[in-house]
């Protein structure tokens, strides 16, 4: 095979992983945050609601038609949890508009987003390995999301029910630090 012919080939794999249908959902996933942003700011709540409804949805239909059809791809697994961060800060900016306390929930989850991203590059450079999401990662969005979605839903959530539901988010965010950490030093451990 000619210089050339590999070039095609890389590019026709470059394109036909860009546009899979999981990366297609993720890229809509992206595209709802801006519309999100601007229906909370607008106290339209339910749709508000309703466009972080179909925000999960998507992320859980990514997932599923990727491993149900074999659509896995190393861009897939940047660009899926880098959709699900954005929409979490998003969430977390919008509501702490409402309730002060998001403020350090929203420091505490970009903190650890930051600290993981730096891992997740040293262990890429040091085992040309992308690592994908785990069972503590899923649990962690899934209950912001939840979480979120009950302060958009209910705007006027008292203080103590909004505490409550932040402290048993923070506690995620911290476990999900704890696993991945152990993760990447375990893989690590292969690499000398």
């Amino acid at each position: 095979m000619s210089n050339e012919e590999k070039k095609r080939d890389i590019g026709k794999q470059i394109r036909e992983e860009a546009f899979s249908i999981p990366n297609l959902l993720s890229y809509f996933r992206l595209l709802l945050i801006p519309v999100f942003i601007v229906l909370y700011v607008h106290e339209e709540f339910t749709a508000a609601l309703i466009t972080l409804a179909v925000s999960g949805l998507s992320d859980i239909l990514d997932g599923r038609i990727a491993r149900k059809y074999n659509m896995v791809t190393d861009l897939g697994k940047v660009l899926d949890p880098v959709a699900d961060k954005l929409t979490q800060c998003a969430m977390m900016l919008c509501v702490a508009m409402r309730y002060p306390a998001m403020w350090w929930l929203l420091g505490l989850h970009v903190v650890k987003e930051i600290i993981m991203l730096v891992m997740g590059w040293y262990v890429l450079k040091k085992t040309d390995t992308v690592n994908s999401a785990i069972w503590v990662g899923k649990l962690c969005t899934g209950v912001i999301y939840a979480v979120m979605m009950l302060h958009v839903i209910l705007p006027y959530l008292p203080q103590a029910v909004s505490i409550g539901c932040t402290v048993v988010c923070a506690g995620l965010i911290v476990l999900s630090l704890i696993v991945y950490t152990a993760r990447y030093i375990k893989l690590l451990g292969g690499t000398k």
